[in-house]
């Protein structure tokens, strides 16, 4: 059995089930080779999803997860399907819905980054509700992560986010992660930093990036602790700052641990990636520097490829790096 720290009145609670992750996963539709749209031959065929993203690494790191969602009754869903169960992932909580598609994005990769576009109104996955909370995919879950993305979907998508976050912690059955992943294409309504700011401060641990953190809620948000003092609920709060730095905020503690060199091919994911990595490092019993180190080096795997789900250094050189030197450690990753 494993636990996790959750607040200072309840200790560390035990985590018995597996990790649940709930969100929407599209097919994506990738220029290859890594070119601009409108001038692109062949698009491959991938998928992208931010919690089936976080499942797939939690399972590469040999934590039971669960990706939980509904797709389309079409290829694109029964691929997505496929794919996630074949990384390791239980798919039994997702649901086919006959009636809507799976949603679909299509990247265009540019000299100054790689825009995406969506087309994923009206998909099957936005059509969730809290009726979710009944079924035993989710009843049965030791964690559920969440992200921000879900409750831009829909009005039955926000209800069911705010839902798993609304009892207070000691009172929820267990734990909630939840990253901020701010997209603002979604939020045609203007509510995402109002909405966003709430969920941040319900869950249990708590990710976010420092431009997102500033994008939302102001460029006076300099630091990490800026944030934390924005943030102070969550009793872990994560605040990642690039290819810089992550801290973590453990009740009193603060731990900050350097980004690694990486090589970037392309950085989609990697927010995903760095929560599966830490997540995966607190339920093994980590120290949270630790945690933190494993964070940046599942990020890495994302950032090396085109993709959002890359594969990971071996068990050994993994355990090598979580024990290296700061300075072996800084050029390593």
């Amino acid at each position: 059995m494993t636990t996790i720290h959750t607040s200072r009145e309840t200790g560390r609670r035990p985590v018995t089930g597996p990790v649940t992750c709930i969100g929407e996963t599209m097919a994506a539709l990738i220029p290859e080779p890594a070119a601009p749209l409108d001038g692109a031959g062949l698009l491959g065929i991938r998928i992208a999803g931010a919690e089936s993203n976080v499942a797939m690494y939690l399972a590469d790191h040999g934590v039971p997860a669960r990706w939980v969602s509904a797709l389309g009754d079409d290829p694109f869903g029964h691929r997505i399907r496929a794919e996630v169960a074949a990384s390791g992932v239980d798919v039994s909580g997702v649901r086919t819905d006959p009636h809507r598609p799976t949603g679909l994005l299509v990247k265009d990769p540019g000299t100054e980054g790689t825009r995406v576009h969506y087309y994923r109104r009206g998909s099957a996955a936005s059509a969730l509700t809290p009726d979710l909370l009944d079924d035993d995919a989710v009843r049965s879950a030791g964690l559920i992560h969440l992200s921000g993305i879900t409750p831009a979907l829909s009005a039955g998508c926000r209800d069911l986010v705010t839902a798993l976050l609304e009892p207070d912690i000691a009172e929820r059955p267990c734990p909630v992660s939840f990253d901020v992943n701010h997209r603002a294409a979604l939020w045609a309504d203007g509510a995402a930093a109002t909405v966003l700011l709430g969920l941040a401060r319900r869950a249990d641990i708590t990710f976010v990036g420092l431009d997102e953190a500033q994008a939302l809620w102001g460029d006076g948000l300099t630091d990490a602790f800026a944030v934390r003092d924005l943030l102070p609920q969550p009793p872990v709060l994560v605040v990642k700052d690039g290819a810089r730095a992550a801290t973590a905020f453990d009740g009193p503690r603060v731990h900050t641990v350097p980004a690694p060199k990486v090589e970037v091919i392309e950085p989609v994911g990697a927010g995903d990636a760095f929560a599966a990595g830490f997540l995966a490092g607190l339920l093994r019993g980590e120290e949270p520097v630790r945690a933190l180190r494993l964070g940046h080096l599942t990020a890495g795997a994302a950032l090396r490829v085109t993709g959002d789900h890359g594969p990971l250094p071996d068990r050994a050189r993994l355990a090598e790096l979580l024990d290296a030197a700061p300075e072996e450690w800084a050029e390593g990753g």
